[in-house]
């Protein structure tokens, strides 16, 4: 057969086995095991509830865990190993984790597995086993505490050297220095209410700003808000402000001027019968309520509120800071103190916190800071003027100096100014020049460029150029980095003059050098190393404060032999460099860390370390960053866009692509126009998003990489292309970096994956296998959309899926979001079952003058290939598979649907050129290099409808050649069968629903001469719908077509035979025996009398599978159920015979296609009939978890015959091997006609005694032994079929009946000879033609032997007599009437035809 395709309605494929049924509980957590290619298979399941959520292999074993209690028939508490050599889960010893399992680690170099989780025991949140001991055991560092507690993630360092634990907790070093006032700062007081961060923050002087409060009290002691600016002396008198007894109150904070702040520092007063306990911070002149972060001095955990915030009424807090989510530009607060206890609210301390420090130009707004030794100061040479202009922000007025020099000046003697801002405390800041725009100053012309320099303390200084021609205000960063004073009187300075080479041209021979303020903006209270090596030594920070404080990230070398205990203060011996990281996470996170979680880390070669979570940075440069950012330089760093929109659950790293996982959809920025849907890429080289297509249309909890591929896990139904269509995917995805498309997984699955991770090591020369876990809906082990490719295996047939993803055509309606999905259930199949004839099983039709519509076409959801053919590009030599049915796919310059050209070895998919089919292709046929494609669609720019021509090696459509097909009033057009004959070349027959080709009538079939181009009528007298083709004859000079057909004289066949020879039609067989419209027809091997065809009743509530042995139509295939739909029947060779019997030699099979119901098996896609047995080869699934469909295996060869035996390496050869013994044949037979005999209303057994002598030329009795009839009723009881003979030799030699036909007697086929074959060529002269009788409520027959009838109620026959029949429910005896004596009776069902 060459290659073959098998194609249909479906996102995954199984084949058939005779396992355990296979079930999903969506509400456990299956485990699956993935190969290289994509093929799945279903480990075990957890208890209901249950979770997996990490995984990773260690020696022979993966490693799993979650949250479960047990895991098949295993009992293991959130972990255990799954060995894949012996297919064995096991639990992991005693006392292993007491709570959930987040993440793994497998350290092969150690022999032991890294946990983490939400968890108390063996260690907090952190345990380890020890794979060679089999023993549990803590962390050498004890675990974390703080915050939840909890580890989302363990990754090792890019040298696997050292493990990254991330999650939400909390870690304490000891400082370098010495402990002053447990804070960085020892220039404010000590207060728990503060953090390292906030209190390094210098308050703004607000002695010249305008400041009420009302109502006030009317004790002058405490009446004065001025006084709680920086207060001299405890809470008290003079100290001390209160407001009216009985009110709220408001503190209005009025600075006339811009000012960058970022948050308020407030301490309640603890006067008996005052204090405030609720507030809010309104910015002017905006007017907004600010969302505020603070740390709870209770419990330390960073908190955030709005309306209304508390504020402690605990006399030990002497203050709390209140941020606001970054630096806010504005001119003054409003304080609403809104909720108090006692008889009015108070405060005994009010602050405006900087951004961190500042200075100004001009002189009198440089005033001494609360807690500050000194104010900002400045210096200048030169001559320096004020300067005013009006601002945007109304009632506010912005003055700077400014000195004129001449053009040309070396800038050594140009004017220059020196800011030298007091700093409060180290850090790492931001220095930025604020510099105002020229339009307002309308001094444009004169601006030019200056060169700063900045000395942050650490004896270098850094030079910048720096314009001022900016026609708005401006701030310009000059330095990022520490600022460390030397020694206590030094101060951080920041000079300014000509540029060397200054910019612009002047105006009137002049520049004009602009000074405003400079501002510090505070991003880190922790000070990293100079050195930047990364050491371990204790110098990896130097800050002045007693402890260093990390949020959810931490290091810890493998080869440590250190015994701490994380949980509390660590030694700064134990620091390492990239502690750091959680260092500036607490820092950077404020009052966030207790809603913040790091669930992801990875580093980069270059040592750059990215961090992905649930967070938002409030403090510092990254300020506003969201989700995931970097640390690099020994700094946190802000990705493009400020990271992303939503939280990121998991980071893979791929050279420099980092790809990222979780639930968003856009950077932070929304500068991708939405296109990263829960999966993007980072390069960490150019600093730029890329979209996966456009993402998934979902959340992604897992991200892998393996074999040069992403796998993506989550809950989700769709990923999209980056035209933004949609491909049902649900689940589980893979993006191929290569070719950066979305490619298929190999696998099928529906549910809410939550982890995919790689396997054990693979052997050399192999590639890497995975494990997939989540709440499975439904799973096939092949994933493809309507495609698969079979071929030869040692051990079955090698399923190769397709592999490209196709997606909804570009017109299909859109979906709902809500997939309906449901558990495929198989059943084994049972013991064996007979078929038997039950043609009174369906209802009859009369027969009419307009054949009876074909059943409505089997629902094909997108994508769907329902067609396939094969076809030898010539200029590459290349055997290419063209697909067609429902479905599209982009291309380089559109979407393209339909039909395409498929190369498996790529895999790729191509469109083919020009026009493109607008609807569902249902048949395709190659001949030659022209391609004839059928179905129902239509073409723009031609007159197409449902059948085209496309010449391949042109790559183009032959559109003007062929007249279009036309349809019966009120249809349409659907081509479903297109196919080509031996017996003649340039011939094409096309099959379907239409009544004219062009101006040529041929009702539902059609000859086109392919030379000419020109339609041809197949002879005459043809009415109706074709729905299959097939042919016969040594030379394929006959065709059948099957369908709903009638043939002249209003005849309803459904199965009609065409000569090519005389152009005659002829009913094949009665067609009062067929129960309906046909749906599909096989030949076998070319023999017009083993004809299979099957269909649905009339009345459309049975299927029928049906067989023509030259003589009658039987029932074959019994067991199939009402909801069975037949798409295709094709033979198939076997490598491996069955049993021979009278309908399919022993080495090959009928292949069953479509959607099958079965009592004795369950649901199929195919199944395979041995002319005995159905036997389930093939099931699907769609991508909604319902049942898919095959409508069509296809393959290469032009012509197959099985005398030729083409079977090769390359093609499918089914592995079925059937031993049924021969004895087991016979005595199931023996059963089957004891229950037949008995089945009579009367025991009349003696009839059948074989020593009962009758005349030796009598015809007119039954036959005279046992066995013979057993062998004639065994045909109707057992197998299902008429005798294919017309005449009986009994053992004392019967003669033919008188008045027969002679035709030449063949033997029996359950006869000494064992060949058990149908003979080819052999039809029964009794019934070739057509009858037409008349049905209404009975059907004509003839007695094939004579019935002596004398039982009680028998009806005697005469051999040849026609009767009619009444009754055929009963597969033995049929209730028959003679109609030319009235008589009615039983008679032997095998005696009629």
């Amino acid at each position: 057969m060459g290659q073959v395709g098998l194609a249909g309605a479906f996102a995954g494929l199984n084949i058939f086995d005779n396992s355990t049924s296979v079930t999903f509980d969506p509400s456990t957590s299956s485990l699956l095991s993935r190969t290289s290619d994509g093929a799945l298979a279903a480990l075990g399941s957890t208890n209901s509830g249950g979770s997996i959520s990490s995984g990773c292999a260690l020696n022979d074993a993966f490693y799993f865990a979650g949250s479960f209690s047990s895991i098949g028939n295993t009992s293991a508490s959130n972990i255990a190993s799954y060995t894949p050599s012996s297919g064995a889960f096991a639990a992991l010893g005693s006392n292993g984790p007491n709570g959930a399992v987040n993440a793994l680690y497998c350290d092969a170099s150690h022999n032991k597995l890294w946990v983490g989780g939400h968890f108390t025991s063996p260690g907090s949140s952190v345990a380890v086993w020890d794979a060679k001991a089999n023993a549990w055991s803590p962390p050498p560092f004890g675990g974390f505490t703080g915050a939840e507690a909890e580890v989302l993630s363990i990754t090792p360092n890019s040298s696997d050297s050292s493990l990254f634990f991330a999650g939400s907790f909390l870690t304490s070093f000891a400082g370098n220095g010495i402990t002053m006032n447990n804070t960085n700062n020892p220039n404010v007081p000590y207060s728990p209410g503060a953090t390292p961060f906030s209190s390094s923050l210098v308050p703004i002087p607000l002695q010249g700003a305008e400041i009420e409060g009302a109502p006030s009290s009317t004790n002058p002691e405490f009446s004065n808000i001025q006084n709680i600016l920086c207060p001299a002396g405890p809470d008290g008198p003079g100290n001390t402000w209160l407001a009216a007894d009985g009110n709220a109150a408001q503190i209005t904070v009025r600075a006339f001027s811009s000012i960058s702040a970022y948050g308020v520092r407030l301490g309640n007063t603890f006067q008996s019968g005052y204090g405030t306990t609720g507030f809010s911070v309104t910015s002017i002149p905006d007017n907004t309520v600010q969302t505020l972060q603070y740390v709870d001095p209770a419990t330390g955990q960073n908190m955030t509120c709005t309306d209304t915030c508390p504020l402690s009424t605990n006399s030990a807090i002497l203050y709390q800071d209140f941020l606001f989510s970054g630096p806010v530009t504005l001119t003054g607060v409003q304080i609403t103190l809104s909720e108090y206890t006692g008889a009015a609210p108070g405060l005994h301390i009010l602050q405006l916190l900087s951004a961190g420090a500042f200075a100004s130009a001009i002189e009198n707004d440089n005033t001494q800071s609360c807690f500050a030794p000194d104010p900002s100061n400045i210096t200048s040479t030169g001559t320096w003027t004020p300067k005013n202009a009006n601002t945007n922000i109304p009632a506010t007025l912005q003055t700077v100096l400014v000195s004129t020099v001449a053009v040309g000046t070396p800038s050594s003697q140009a004017p220059s100014f020196t800011w030298q801002p007091y700093v409060s405390a180290s850090g790492q800041y931001d220095v930025n020049l604020v510099i105002p725009g020229c339009t307002d100053f309308q001094d444009c012309p004169l601006r030019t460029t200056v060169q700063v320099t900045v000395f942050p303390g650490d004896g270098s200084h850094y030079v910048t150029t720096v314009s001022q021609q900016n026609t708005n205000d401006a701030s310009t960063l000059v330095y990022s980095g520490p600022i460390v004073p030397s020694s206590p009187n030094f101060v951080t300075t920041v000079s300014m003059t000509l540029a060397d080479n200054p910019a612009g041209d002047g105006q009137g021979g002049q520049y004009e050098l602009v000074a405003g303020n400079v501002e510090l903006v505070l991003t880190s209270a922790n000070i990293s190393s100079s050195s930047g090596s990364g050491s371990t030594g204790g110098n990896g920070t130097m800050g002045i404060g007693g402890t260093v404080n990390g949020f959810g990230f931490f290091e810890w070398p493998l080869s440590s032999a250190s015994d701490v205990n994380a949980s509390t203060t660590l030694s700064n011996s134990t620091e390492t460099f990239f502690d750091t990281v959680g260092f500036d996470l607490y820092n950077a996170l404020g009052a966030t860390t207790s809603t913040s979680t790091i669930a992801a880390v990875v580093q980069h070669p270059s040592g750059a370390i990215f961090l992905g979570g649930n967070f938002k940075i409030t403090e510092g440069s990254t300020t506003g960053n969201a989700n995931i950012v970097v640390f690099k330089n020994g700094n946190l760093a802000a990705l493009t866009g400020n990271g992303l929109n939503g939280a990121v659950t998991s980071l893979v790293l791929y050279g420099d692509q980092l790809f990222v996982g979780g639930s968003f959809s856009d950077t932070n920025s929304a500068s991708t126009q939405g296109k990263l849907r829960g999966v993007a890429m980072y390069n960490v080289q150019s600093a730029s998003w890329s979209a996966l297509g456009e993402g998934v249309n979902g959340i992604v909890a897992s991200l892998a990489l393996a074999n040069g591929q992403i796998q993506v896990a989550g809950n989700f139904t769709e990923v999209l292309s980056a035209s933004g269509a949609g491909a049902e995917d649900g689940g589980f995805a893979v993006w191929d970096v290569g070719t950066d498309s979305w490619v298929n997984s190999g696998g099928f699955l529906v549910g809410n994956i939550t982890f995919v991770g790689n396997g054990t090591s693979p052997a050399k020369g192999q590639e890497q296998s995975q494990f997939v876990a989540g709440n499975v809906d439904n799973m096939a082990t092949y994933g493809a959309s309507g495609l698969v490719m079979l071929s030869n295996g040692n051990n079955g047939p090698v399923v190769t899926p397709l592999g490209v993803q196709l997606d909804d055509p570009v017109n299909a309606s859109a979906t709902t979001s809500a997939k309906r999905r449901r558990n495929h259930n198989r059943r084994v199949p049972g013991s064996w079952i007979p078929h038997i004839t039950l043609r009174n099983l369906f209802t009859r039709q009369t027969t009419s003058s307009q054949p009876t519509a074909l059943p409505p076409l089997p629902p094909s959801p997108a994508p769907a290939i329902l067609a396939g053919a094969f076809w030898t590009n010539t200029s590459s030599s290349q055997e290419l598979a063209i697909i067609g049915g429902n479905f599209s796919f982009p291309t380089s310059s559109a979407s393209s649907q339909a039909v395409a050209i498929y190369n498996p070895s790529g895999p790729s998919v191509t469109t083919l050129q020009g026009s493109q089919v607008n609807g569902v292709v249902r048949s395709l046929l190659v001949d030659e290099n022209k391609l004839f494609v059928g179905g129902e669609f239509t073409m723009s720019g031609s007159a197409a409808n449902g059948f085209a021509v496309y010449d391949l090696v042109a790559q183009q459509w032959d559109t003007s050649a062929v007249q279009a097909l036309q349809p019966a009033t009120g249809s349409t057009v659907v081509v479903r069968s297109v196919t080509a004959t031996a017996y003649k070349s340039d011939i094409i027959v096309v099959g379907g629903s239409f009544s004219t080709a062009g101006s040529t009538a041929c009702q539902g079939i059609c000859l086109l001469d392919t030379a000419s181009n020109q339609w041809n009528a197949l002879g005459e007298g043809f009415q109706g719908e074709v729905s299959s083709v097939s042919y016969a004859g040594n030379n394929d000079e006959l065709l059948i077509a099957a369908g709903s057909i009638n043939l002249s004289g209003s005849t309803s066949t459904n199965v009609a035979q065409y000569s090519f020879a005389n152009s005659t039609w002829t009913a094949v067989g009665d067609g009062a025996d067929i129960p309906g419209p046909v749906t599909a027809v096989e030949v076998n091997n070319g023999n017009v009398s083993s004809i299979f065809a099957a269909g649905r009743s009339y009345d459309g509530s049975s299927t029928f599978m049906i067989f023509w042995d030259g003589a009658s139509w039987t029932t074959v295939g019994s067991s199939l159920e009402g909801t069975t739909n037949i798409s295709q029947l094709v033979m198939v060779p076997l490598q491996n015979t069955h049993t021979a019997n009278s309908i399919i030699e022993s080495d090959r099979m009928l292949m069953v296609s479509g959607s099958l119901a079965d009592s004795s098996f369950g649901s199929a896609s195919a199944a395979l009939f041995d002319g005995v047995n159905l036997i389930p080869y093939v099931t699907s699934v769609s991508a909604q978890g319902t049942l898919g469909y095959v409508s069509s295996l296809f393959y290469s060869f032009a012509s197959f015959s099985f005398t030729q035996q083409h079977f090769l390496a390359t093609g499918v050869v089914i592995l079925i091997s059937i031993a049924i013994a021969a004895g087991v044949v016979f005595l199931l037979a023996l059963i089957g006609i004891l229950w037949t005999l008995l089945s009579r209303r009367d025991d009349k057994l003696g009839k059948f005694d074989g020593g009962e002598d009758e005349d030796d030329d009598s015809t007119h009795h039954r036959p005279s032994s046992l066995l013979e009839h057993i062998n004639a009723a065994t045909r109707t009881t057992i197998l299902g079929t008429q005798s294919p003979f017309n005449n009986f030799t009994s053992e004392k030699g019967e003669a033919a009946p008188e008045g027969a036909v002679a035709s030449a007697v063949d033997p029996d086929p359950f006869g000494p000879d064992g060949s058990n074959y149908l003979r080819a060529e052999t039809p029964s002269d009794a019934v070739v033609g057509t009858l037409a009788a008349e049905e209404e409520f009975s059907r004509p027959a003839h007695a094939r032997y004579s019935f002596d009838g004398t039982g009680e109620g028998e009806l005697p026959l005469s051999a040849g007599l026609e009767v009619e029949i009444l009754d055929d429910r009963d597969a033995a005896w049929w209730y028959a009437r003679n109609p030319q004596s009235g008589q009615e009776g039983v008679v032997p069902a095998a005696y009629l035809y």
